[in-house]
């Protein structure tokens, strides 16, 4: 299981003091303007066109040879060590060196932004409102300090701007469109998330970080007719509503106590006028747990019930099931963990280096490590994944004052801040941007072959 929560996080200065990242005025610079400008222009899920010829054209001017259009709208840059001109390409006749993954992902969410920022999203209804335009840029900073140092380290870095992650299938398309066949296996992936944690801060997990999740869609079908004569029909709305209350028993009544699981009915659309009986019903269902078989387990719960409910309605036909989409657990690996944690703490004091008790929120990420190995065909690549703080103090403070009474979550986030797919979520930038710059620089140059002394720190 994973780390209690710290009690207070509010306590230490949520700002970079002096053993925080030094990044170079002119990347931070790129950084935030890149930041700035996908904030703006959001785009939805397969359709992020702009933004990846944004972030490829970033990628080129940092040193990277960029390949684009790799499952879907992905971007590949490929980064390597400086040749010392011993024939072996990465200096002083040892080999290559490690080749390190780190991975940012492109879309945004169906979310009307309401922050009242000067550069809030330009397009109605889409919002990036789970800080994937902050990971993109703060992985395109880390990639131009690592490009400015290639003469200090010894290795391939393969940079990965990822489409479609809020719909799960993104990090599966680039892997069977051949991302480790055409680019290299990485020895390990890393990736960060925003979190409503403080600005300057970091997180890690010990044991799973995020669970499994399966997205169900379920048609259950009736007979249409007119709304005033309802005995003529076969109303597959009240059929529909019976299976959604009964659904909430799948992990009241069936999970364990202790068992994480958590299932949501997501969307319900039927019909569209108040005199007609719909001919069908759909419901999106997703499910989230930390277990393979506890995901079964409920599936399973879902079409009994859902099933049980159409023959209690006397349906005239079968419901239908189609899964939408999976992810497995994300469980980074823990000597790895343990070596970028330290590693952060050295960077950032370890007053800003904050434990994270797994959630329920899901991703694909997964996919990149071991757990796609049936996918990419590769065994034994590693995978880190940490949290980066994105509240600023002020908000963090106010929050802390306005819920004194069980202020903190779980995880240690301040109750009433806005948090991920929320319309008030709004990264304070300004720290969190270096923070997470340096984060990822720090923990490319953990992988990769770097002389004592000549890290990020």
């Amino acid at each position: 299981m994973a780390t209690a929560a710290v009690a207070d996080p509010a306590g230490a200065d949520p700002g970079p003091g002096p053993r925080g990242p030094a990044v170079p005025s002119d990347v931070l610079r790129a950084a935030l303007e890149l930041y700035l400008d996908l904030h703006a222009h959001p785009e939805l899920s397969g359709a992020e066109s702009r933004t990846a010829a944004r972030f490829a054209d970033a990628l080129e001017r940092a040193g990277c040879t960029v390949t684009r259009g790799v499952g879907g709208h992905g971007v590949v840059g490929v980064l390597t060590s400086a040749p010392s001109g011993d024939g072996d390409g990465n200096g002083d006749g040892r080999p290559p060196g490690p080749t390190v993954l780190l991975r940012a992902e492109l879309d945004a969410l169906p979310v009307t932004e309401n922050t009242g920022l000067a550069y809030a999203s330009s397009v109605p209804g889409v919002m990036h409102a789970c800080g994937h335009d902050l990971h993109l840029a703060a992985l395109y900073g880390a990639v131009a300090m690592l490009a400015a140092r290639r003469e200090r380290w010894r290795g391939t870095v393969l940079v990965v701007g990822q489409p479609a992650e809020e719909t799960l299938d993104g990090a599966r398309a680039m892997l069977e469109d051949g991302l480790y066949a055409r680019f290299g296996v990485p020895d390990v992936v890393l990736a960060q998330h925003t979190a409503p944690l403080p600005a300057g801060t970091v997180a890690h997990g010990d044991g799973p970080v995020l669970a499994g999740s399966t997205a169900l869609d379920v048609r259950i079908h009736g007979r249409g007719g007119h709304g005033g004569a309802p005995q003529l029909t076969v109303d597959p709305v009240v059929t529909a509503a019976a299976a959604v209350l009964r659904l909430q028993t799948v992990v009241s009544r069936e999970a364990a106590p202790a068992e994480q699981a958590v299932l949501t009915v997501g969307a319900l659309h039927a019909g569209e006028r108040a005199n007609v009986v719909p001919e069908s019903a759909a419901l999106s269902v997703g499910l989230r747990a930390f277990s393979p078989g506890a995901l079964a387990r409920m599936e399973t719960a879902v079409e009994r019930i859902v099933r049980g409910e159409c023959a209690a309605g006397g349906c005239p036909r079968e419901p239908e099931f189609a899964v939408a989409a999976r992810s497995p657990v994300l469980q980074p690996d823990a000597d790895l963990t343990t070596t970028l944690r330290g590693g952060h703490a050295r960077l950032l004091g370890t007053e800003r280096v904050l434990p994270w008790q797994a959630g329920t929120a899901a991703e694909d990420f997964a996919w990149f490590g071991a757990a796609g190995a049936d996918v990419h065909g590769a065994a034994g690549v590693r995978t880190a994944y940490w949290m980066l703080g994105v509240t600023g103090a002020r908000t963090w403070r106010a929050a802390a004052r306005a819920h004194a009474d069980g202020a903190y979550g779980m995880r240690g986030e301040a109750r009433g801040v806005p948090a991920n797919h929320a319309p008030e979520f709004a990264p304070d930038v300004r720290v969190a941007l270096p923070t997470g710059i340096a984060a990822m620089c720090d923990g490319a140059e953990a992988i990769l072959d770097v002389p004592e002394g000549e890290t990020c720190r």
